[in-house]
């Protein structure tokens, strides 16, 4: 994700200082002429406007709060975003040791997946302090189509987290429902040209359809590979799921919903794409 979201703000004539924990990831930026650093503290540095995207809280942390983290060396008024998806305790613990340093920190986690991140179509979910919304608009429209202020700090995150529980449901409604249909007789051409014309349309019927055939351009059609992890799919019901248990709010089809991904990451498809359910589905004849 962060490597065409750093294209976007080339193409839109910013200079970048580049870290990755995979130095191969960044040659093509070095290539390019974009300096490229040994940690995250050297970013913040030569940085005072930083962009962090990454997989975990762990990681989020490390990248922050290490000992070669980003508030080693942060400048005072910087502003720091994260577009990493990641609890929401985490992010406001983080805006505190920011704020600590004299710097400003926002979560801004995205959807719409690498796709939209290439097309600079991304929609961008923002928490933080409303007076710095702005200046973290003019980069995030860089490479979004849509940015949104949330409110405080962790409701990007909270935003992210609802968002992607429900993705998670859509899908594995849409995989079993063309599974059924499949099985009942139905091509499932026709089958999704039904669904998308009547009450059961939803994304993962008419943009990211499950089914290998069915779409071009989406992971089903190239067995799977690319778009949206399932382990990062069961990592965010994760979050989901300890959310829920915080503010004691029942979420019986989310839970299930993780269990799934949870099995399907352990049974081999960690990783696939997340709509690898379909396949899933098939190939259990044990539920």
């Amino acid at each position: 994700m962060g490597n065409p979201m750093a294209k976007n703000l080339m193409k839109h004539g910013y200079p970048l200082v580049i870290y990755d924990v995979f130095p191969d990831a960044c040659k093509e930026f070095h290539d390019a002429g974009e300096q490229v650093v040994s940690s995250p503290a050297d970013v913040a540095e030569k940085a005072d406007r930083i962009i962090t995207m990454l997989p975990t809280s762990t990681n989020a942390i490390e990248a922050y709060s290490g000992a070669n983290g980003i508030l080693k060396k942060v400048k005072k008024g910087s502003l720091l975003i994260d577009s990493s998806t990641i609890d929401p305790a985490v992010s406001k613990e983080l805006a505190k040791e920011v704020e600590r340093m004299g710097a400003v920190f926002m979560d801004a986690p995205v959807s719409g997946g690498v796709g939209a991140a290439r097309s600079g179509n991304l929609t961008f979910m923002v928490g933080g302090v409303e007076e710095e919304f702005a200046a973290a608009q003019e980069l995030l429209g860089c490479m979004g189509a849509n940015v949104v202020y949330c409110g405080a700090v962790g409701t990007g995150q909270a935003a992210k987290i609802c968002n992607n529980m429900l993705l998670a449901i859509t899908m594995i409604g849409t995989a079993e429902t063309m599974n059924l249909g499949i099985r009942l007789g139905l091509d499932p051409k026709l089958l999704a040209k039904i669904l998308n014309m009547s009450s059961g349309r939803c994304w993962s019927s008419d943009t990211y359809n499950p089914v290998p055939g069915v779409m071009d351009g989406v992971p089903s059609a190239n067995n799977y590979q690319g778009g949206f992890g399932t382990t990062l799919m069961a990592k965010d019901l994760g979050l989901a799921q300890d959310s829920a248990t915080s503010t004691k709010s029942p979420i019986l089809l989310g839970s299930q919903a993780h269990q799934i991904y949870r099995m399907m990451c352990a049974k081999g498809y960690s990783k696939k794409d997340f709509s690898s359910v379909f396949q899933y589905l098939r190939e259990e004849e044990t539920f």
